[in-house]
């Protein structure tokens, strides 16, 4: 006779019956191993092993080898579809797989048939994860901080935390510097301005020469002309970059809400710091970079960048939180691209919307993350090489031409091309309209102490400023410090070590009232600008080759020489 009981309710039953069994005469033992075979169905003999076996096995659960439901199509499948998402993680490729998979198959990329795509799409992270572990790599290196406090305007700035973020629309930004340094954080070195939308997670990475005031409001005038909407709050760290009464002025003269983080609380700009590690130092690395070269190379890499990851890359964002004793529940809403999070969102015209989803359908995945690898491989090139105990740092070979980033090979047509600068050229004859303009609005506020003009000494550098400006037109990107260096070797015994600071200053307000001119002209190509603002920088152009590449590495899967 078959039992009907389970396999863990034998060994419960055979745990309570087994001492019983072992204590008991042979007439008890009899009628005991009866009932336990009537029970469960056991052979006799097995039943006695069983049951005079003094080492009872612990009951637990059989586990069989599963028939696998994935075959090796759907795994393929997954890897081409992770591979163009830039190997994010499976909570953030599932969900997207929904539209990813369609493009890939759009473009030729990806041919599968009915079964393997429902089971692709029908996927679970879980077992996504577990398909992909074979291709993963280890972990990326850490960057250094460069943040310097500016703690003069901190009681005009008002804090707000990361808890302070509910219920915002898009338009309210998070921003933060990245320094390219490399391993050292001495002399000048190239920085990136990252601004993050909270709402989307809509992400502008603008490349900075210098780390001062004026490259950051010179950075948001051109981000503004980027973004697919309007710029209303900026929220930034405690940095001297931010904190000053020049970002503070332009903020009100343009309506834009000024806001700050708490010192030394990473956390409370949480948005933007995610997007410096998933997205800057990912794709740029970790490398040194200095120089008007790598900056021309850096600003062609992020033209790609942005496109692929507001389109082409999904994250999640915090649906609920709640305390439940101890522990935190925290409850993610499905993954999301920031295109798709800003068509949710209602804030855009019928007409950018329609110009924003042509663009969206028209970009091929695949061959714009082939146009990464030789971006990344060019930005590579200009890497400062590591110094050593007895010699200074020096650039790569400055004989390497400009790689520039084509919209034309991502998949969009010229006449999509030409329709879109159409449709950016009508929008700026709008924009610099008066009915296209808003008013601008001054508060009135504290007034900010005035500069200092006068002098109560003889300026030391009087005799050799042509000399500093011309050294300073040629590499805008050095140093007060390694100025002064060279000034002690051309003129022994004149310059001491004290004078750094009023050097440091002296070349603050150079670069304050010099207008640099770096090349401007691939923003006449945008397609996602939102608004035209006036620019202060004119194009210089210059050599571009076209590069072909299969594929575009993560900057810490990069071997690097």
């Amino acid at each position: 006779m078959r039992s009907v009981l389970s396999f863990q309710a034998k060994r419960e039953l055979l745990m309570q019956v087994a001492p019983r069994y072992r204590d008991a005469d042979a007439s008890q033992k009899s009628r005991i191993l009866d009932e336990f075979v009537a029970a469960t169905g056991y052979a006799r003999k097995y039943a006695i092993r069983l049951l005079a076996n003094e080492a009872v096995p612990t009951p637990a659960p059989i586990t069989r080898a599963r028939a696998r439901r994935s075959g090796g199509e759907v795994q393929e499948a997954l890897r081409i579809a992770w591979a163009t998402a830039n190997c994010i993680c499976a909570k953030r490729l599932v969900p997207f797989l929904a539209e990813l998979v369609p493009a890939l198959e759009r473009h030729g990329h990806l041919q599968v048939s009915d079964e393997t795509r429902a089971q692709l799409l029908a996927i679970s992270p879980a077992t996504a994860d577990r398909l992909l572990r074979r291709y993963r790599e280890g972990d990326t290196p850490r960057g250094l901080s460069t943040t310097k406090a500016g703690t003069l305007l901190k009681h005009q700035v008002p804090v707000r935390t990361f808890a302070d973020w509910n219920d915002v629309t898009p338009g309210f930004l998070e921003a933060d510097l990245v320094a390219h340094c490399g391993t050292s954080v001495e002399g000048s070195c190239l920085y990136t301005l990252v601004l993050t939308d909270v709402a989307t997670g809509w992400t502008e990475c603008l490349a900075r020469l210098v780390r001062s005031r004026e490259a950051v409001i010179e950075a948001l005038e051109r981000g503004r002309q980027l973004l697919p909407f309007a710029l209303l709050g900026l929220d930034t760290d405690n940095g001297s970059e931010f904190l000053n009464n020049e970002l503070r002025a332009y903020c009100e003269r343009e309506q834009i809400t000024f806001t700050r983080g708490r010192a030394y609380r990473k956390n409370d700009q949480c948005y933007v710091e995610q997007k410096n590690g998933s997205i800057v130092r990912q794709l740029v690395g970790y490398d040194r970079c200095e120089g008007e070269r790598a900056y021309r190379q850096l600003t062609e890499l992020y033209r790609a960048v942005r496109l692929y990851v507001n389109f082409f890359q999904p994250s999640m964002k915090l649906h609920t939180k709640r305390r439940e004793g101890s522990p935190v529940r925290r409850t993610y809403a499905a993954a999301q691209t920031p295109f798709q999070r800003l068509q949710q969102a209602k804030i855009l015209t019928t007409e950018q919307e329609e110009r924003l989803t042509a663009i969206s359908q028209a970009l091929d995945p695949v061959r714009l993350r082939r146009q990464l690898h030789p971006l990344q491989d060019a930005l590579w090139q200009h890497a400062v090489v590591t110094p050593s105990a007895s010699e200074p740092a020096r650039l790569a070979q400055d004989l390497v031409a400009p790689v520039a980033f084509r919209v034309q090979d991502c998949g969009l047509s010229d006449a999509s091309t030409r329709a879109s600068q159409r449709s950016n050229k009508d929008a700026a004859a709008q924009a610099e309209s008066p009915e296209g303009r808003l008013k601008r609005k001054y508060h009135r506020t504290t007034k900010p102490q005035e500069p200092r003009w006068w002098r109560t000494r003889q300026d030391p550098f009087a005799d050799v400023w042509d000399d500093v400006c011309q050294w300073l037109a040629a590499r805008p990107e050095r140093t007060a410090k390694s100025v002064l260096e060279e000034l002690q070797q051309r003129y022994p015994d004149q310059f001491p070590d004290g004078q750094l600071r009023t050097l440091q200053r002296r070349v603050q307000g150079w670069r304050a009232t010099t207008l640099l001119t770096f090349d401007t002209h691939w923003i006449e190509e945008e397609l996602l600008r939102g608004q035209t603002l006036p620019r202060p920088l004119q194009a210089v152009e210059g050599v571009v080759i076209e590069m072909e590449a299969p594929e575009v590495r993560p900057a810490s899967q990069l071997k690097k020489a």
